[in-house]
């Protein structure tokens, strides 16, 4: 069941550009990696800095969950990270670029009824980076798909931010 943020469904037309796709194992140490990857794609397509962070911290976030979760803290697993150029069709707002990242496992199937953050107002760590994630980008979708988890996340630049040329 997807989670869309402002609860609509984005549809993305065809023709849309793959940037690039990484394939990793469930190992902690190549979140660096993938931290510098993503934060470089945002910076080609001309993200500001403070969105630049928040999608290399969803990214991020969402990894360790998976590693954490969906294949229980062993290493070893395999992990697909994408990134897309992608455009919007925005109506009379015109075309709004923006990047899509799609992470796939084949890690245990969660349950998307238990996909929740605990309470703000309870301080203790842990438990805020699906909060982070939904509040960070723009189209959060979990589907489960041939015995694997999909987790798209959709980030859209602002009619000002973008490149004239885009």
């Amino acid at each position: 069941m997807p989670v869309i943020k402002g609860g609509k469904k984005h549809a993305l037309p065809a023709g849309n550009g793959r940037l690039l796709k990484l394939e990793l194992l469930s190992n902690p140490e190549a979140l660096c990696l993938v931290r510098a990857t993503v934060e470089r794609a945002a910076e080609v397509l001309h993200f500001p800095d403070t969105d630049t962070r928040a999608i290399v911290r969803s990214v991020d976030e969402a990894l360790a969950n998976v590693m954490r979760h969906a294949y229980g803290g062993n290493p070893g697993k395999p992990i697909e990270v994408v990134c897309n150029k992608v455009k919007l069709d925005g109506g009379a707002k015109g075309k709004r670029a923006g990047l899509e990242i799609v992470l796939e496992d084949r890690g245990a199937a969660p349950d998307p009824a238990k996909f929740k953050s605990r309470p703000l107002d309870e301080i203790r760590p842990g438990g805020l980076g699906l909060h982070f994630i939904r509040e960070s980008m723009d189209v959060v979708e979990f589907r489960r798909k041939k015995g694997k988890n999909q987790l798209r996340l959709v980030k859209y630049l602002s009619p000002a931010e973008q490149d004239p040329g885009s």
